[in-house]
């Protein structure tokens, strides 16, 4: 479903007819309060005026990707770009149409097309076999709570192994990462946005960062900051078709080298974090026979 929000009737019931026609779903919502009542796990993406009675319409897109995190959002607006505080939003990606461009709502149409295809106001890069990762994190890990303990003697061996602060496992899903066992540190979830397993599944092999202060992805982090990690490397928890699904990580509080040999043992590692993963999913199939 998309949402298209306007307080003025005939522009906001010309805009939704365009997109029907364009075959979306939509609902219509004159207030920025009425279309928070919108906000669920159905919601495609977000139309908005930026002008609404009660805020503005980035307002409504920081509460859209609050709620639903990724969400593809357009500005389609009367109020000239120069006129709207961009500044106060920080890195928010939305795409901006101004309402008396020629074919307006045709470039609406095509940028929201593009946007649900390909996922491009993400605020992360995605694999490009993303659909496929996550339908395999589903086969493997659907319940993760109920993996056992078997990762937490992995990371333990890990954290001494490397003579490092902490270690861990985590697993990344469409809007977050989850871990599965932690030594040394203690994650909640964390927005995949905040995480660096999120460009880390990208590289295909084992990833080291011997200073996160170096790294200006990352400097700014409060979340690495608040369990003050320095060092990161990790390798990817992959299944054998290809997809990486999550990774096996090791942190210090101060930066340091990581040599060949400390690689491959890592990489070692993120293999048997996923034949773990592999016999267990093997388990359940024969259970469920």
């Amino acid at each position: 479903m998309l949402l298209c929000v306007d307080s003025d009737a005939a522009s906001r019931e010309a805009t939704a007819e365009t997109l029907r026609d364009a075959g979306f779903a939509v609902a219509e919502a004159a207030t920025a309060g009425a279309a928070r009542e919108r906000f669920d796990d159905d919601l495609e993406g977000l139309v908005t005026e930026q002008s609404l009675p009660d805020g503005t319409g980035l307002e409504l897109v920081a509460d859209v990707r609050e709620a639903v995190p990724d969400t593809p959002c357009v500005l389609f607006t009367d109020v000239p770009i120069a006129e709207i505080d961009t500044a106060a939003f920080g890195d928010l990606v939305v795409e901006y149409v101004p309402k008396d461009a020629p074919e307006a709502r045709s470039e609406v149409v095509d940028l929201l097309n593009h946007a649900v295809a390909f996922r491009s106001q993400t605020a992360y890069p995605l694999p490009e076999n993303e659909d496929a990762r996550l339908a395999a994190l589903e086969q493997y890990a659907a319940n993760p709570d109920d993996l056992g303990a078997s990762f937490d003697r992995l990371t333990e061996l890990a954290a001494e192994l490397f003579g490092v602060k902490a270690a861990a496992v985590g697993l990344i899903d469409t809007h977050e990462q989850r871990f599965l066992a932690c030594t040394g540190v203690s994650f909640e979830p964390m927005d995949r946005e905040d995480t660096i397993c999120t460009y880390a599944i990208l590289d295909g092999d084992v990833t080291v960062i011997e200073d996160v202060l170096d790294d200006r992805r990352f400097r700014d982090n409060e979340g690495l900051q608040a369990v003050d990690i320095r060092f990161y490397a990790s390798a990817p928890v992959e299944t054998p078709s290809g997809e990486a699904i999550g990774t096996f990580c090791v942190y210090d509080d101060e930066p340091r080298e990581f040599s060949a040999r400390d690689r491959e043992l890592l990489s070692l590692l993120g293999d048997e974090a996923m034949e773990q993963l592999t016999l267990r999913r093997r388990l359940r199939e024969v259970a469920d026979e």
